[in-house]
């Protein structure tokens, strides 16, 4: 995928994001601003489905239809707002990021049905940076008397450069009740087993580290009691390009390894 295609595709996610009452795009700069960009994980666990917005301004809605759009116009007209928003394990805008301005943002989740529509179940304040990336992750055990959650927000800061044998992969631990934990990826082809990274706690994102392409066995563990409480398998890895495995789920009542592309 050349770079050109890639901005393509970029453009094209936040433009179908950006669809519904609320555009999504009002903060996006020019186009000089499009390498500064940001998206969105829900992985509150028993959280409801959201939209995010900085500050009062809607970045990604989710899902929302009866629109339509022209791509080379940059503009999208009609359309109505899903109530069913990010759910719990989603991601928005396809895993593609949303283009920002620079600036200090309080990042905040609003409930999408119908039922308490609007209302903010968490606020994060994060200053970014231009020419930057970064990943949003509600996180934490969602309480639904408050009907308030955690988060908190990750620099992506992977190389704009294409590597056409390897991969670039690092681990995000969002699971609120674990201990710092590593995560190894065993190559089903060599049988090798590399660690990516060292332990990386709650809220925690590691380094990027290289691998070849092909397909993994992924694993993660707490150091400390060298036991393996969760695993996935036959996750397969395209050269070119870079990608986050995050935990997610409770390190009581189960967790998951979710596999998403930066690029």
């Amino acid at each position: 995928m050349t770079k050109l295609r890639t901005l393509a595709l970029l453009l094209g996610a936040a433009l179908v994001a950006s669809c519904g009452d609320q555009a999504n795009q009002v903060i996006a700069g020019p186009e000089p601003n499009a390498v500064t960009r940001i998206r969105f994980f829900n992985f509150s666990v028993g959280g409801p489905g959201v939209h995010f917005y900085a500050n009062d301004t809607k970045v990604a809605g989710a899902a929302e239809v009866g629109f339509t759009q022209d791509r080379f116009l940059g503009t999208a007209t009609g359309g109505t707002e899903s109530i069913t928003g990010t759910a719990f394990g989603g991601v928005t805008s396809g895993g593609y990021y949303n283009s920002i301005a620079p600036g200090t943002y309080t990042f905040n989740a609003r409930i999408a049905a119908t039922v308490d529509n609007g209302l903010k179940i968490a606020n994060i304040v994060k200053a970014i940076e231009s020419g930057k990336k970064y990943s949003v992750f509600l996180s934490g055990a969602y309480d639904a008397t408050a009907k308030t959650t955690d988060g908190f927000v990750v620099e992506d800061p992977y190389s704009e450069s294409y590597d056409w044998n390897n991969v670039q992969v690092r681990f995000v631990n969002t699971s609120y009740n674990s201990s710092p934990m590593t995560l190894y990826a065993k190559n089903q082809t060599t049988t090798a087993e590399t660690a990516v990274g060292a332990d990386v706690a709650y809220k925690g994102a590691g380094a990027y580290v290289t691998l070849a392409a092909g397909t993994y066995d992924f694993r993660a563990y707490v150091s400390a009691s060298a036991t393996n409480p969760f695993t996935r398998t036959a996750v397969s890895l395209t050269a070119g390009r870079i990608y986050t495995i995050s935990t997610r789920g409770s390190a009581t009542t189960g967790q998951f390894l979710d596999n998403t592309a930066n690029r």
